[in-house]
């Protein structure tokens, strides 16, 4: 369990991905840019095997985004985004457009 407080201290974005390719060596690895309305940012994440990267384009997804950012096979990921754990990761992705930088609370 943890308190309400350290909970509110995680921050969580809606962003839209503008560009996704695999990373070259990986099988699960998947760069990332997208954006948070005031910013851009790159994103590595380990969703390859269960997304492609073209079909990743344009959709909505939700990113904590005041993690430190983190190496990935030489790139630098400037957050998390977030996915059911399953078989395969299930994005989370809002039912409606929403706004890029659309805080999530």
């Amino acid at each position: 369990m943890i308190k309400f407080d350290d909970f509110q201290k995680v921050e969580l974005k809606i962003a839209k991905i503008l560009e996704a390719e695999k990373v070259e060596g990986s099988e699960k690895l998947v760069k990332l840019k997208v954006d948070l309305g005031e910013e851009k940012r790159q994103i590595v994440a380990g969703i390859g095997k269960a997304y492609e990267p073209y079909a990743l384009i344009g959709k909505q997804i939700v990113v904590v985004v005041n993690l430190e950012p983190r190496m990935l096979m030489g790139l630098e990921s400037q957050g998390m985004l977030l996915a059911a754990s399953a078989e395969q990761p299930i994005l989370l992705t809002p039912d409606k457009d929403a706004p890029a930088g659309a805080k999530v609370s």
